[in-house]
Parts: structure tokens; sequence; C-alpha cells
């Protein structure tokens, strides 16, 4: 069964490689992969290890790629080949890329932020954040 598991770890590389390449497009891409999500109101905790405030903090879809590495740093698609060795920073960048696109009125894009984590503590795993349900709309968000 090992050499499964070696296939599975040869095409997560390529899987990320597409997303990526998808995301520049502004192209949704819809793989049938084994796939975990977190549901759950808005500012209920759901992304804990991101940008942390009151009210509505994840405004964009995070796809962040952990990849098994013995270096660690943090890596964004739109800042390609700037490595983020501070967390704090890949945080703030994280928020400004967020406000770029969608102002700082709290509005809410369906264009990803893409971010590679690499570091020797993470399985290769690809993990989607959505901002949160809203029951009431605020700032420049829409009200459906």
């Amino acid at each position: 069964m090992a050499w499964a598991n070696q296939g599975m770890q040869a095409l997560i590389p390529v899987i990320n490689r597409v997303q990526d390449a998808f995301s520049q497009l502004g192209t949704n891409v819809s793989f049938e992969l084994p796939q975990i999500a977190v549901v759950g109101g808005q500012s209920a905790g759901k992304s804990d290890f991101l940008p942390r405030g009151s009210g509505i903090v994840t405004r964009r879809p995070l796809i962040l790629q952990l990849i098994q590495d013995p270096s660690e740093y943090g890596e964004f698609l739109h800042k390609k080949g700037h490595r983020y060795v501070n967390f704090d920073e890949v945080r703030q960048e994280i928020e400004n890329e967020t406000d770029r696109v969608t102002g700082q009125n709290k509005g809410i894009s369906a264009h990803p932020i893409n971010l590679r984590i690499y570091s020797p503590n993470v399985l290769n795993l690809t993990l989607i954040d959505l901002p949160g349900l809203t029951k009431v709309p605020v700032g420049d968000q829409s009200a459906d």
C-alpha cells in the first residue's frame, strides 16, 4: 500500500499548481478529492489560526496549501518569490490583500487569496477558508 501513498504525494503538487493557475485566471476549479468543510456563523472561530477581530474578518476565500518541507515559511501567489518567515506578517498580508480587493468597509469578494505554508510540522493538505454565514449585512456587504 506504500505505492498508493507515494502516488498521492506526487499528485498533490500538481493539484496545487492547477489550483494556482485557475485562481490567477479567475476561474473556479473543482476536483472530486476528499475535502474537509468547517461551517459556522460569522465570528464563530472557524479560522482561529488566521487574522482575528470582531465582526467579519474572513472576507475572501483563502486557499491554504500546507506543504511538508524541511524549511518553514509562507508564500502568497500574488507575491510569488517573497518568503514570509514571520507568521504575524502572513496575517498582516492576508488583511492587506483582503482590503485591497474588498475595501475597508467589510466588503466580501469571491476572489481567493492563495497561500502556501511550507513546514516540517504539517501534512500535505489544502484547506479552504470561506467567509462565515452572515445574518445581518454590514458595511459594503450586499443584502442578499
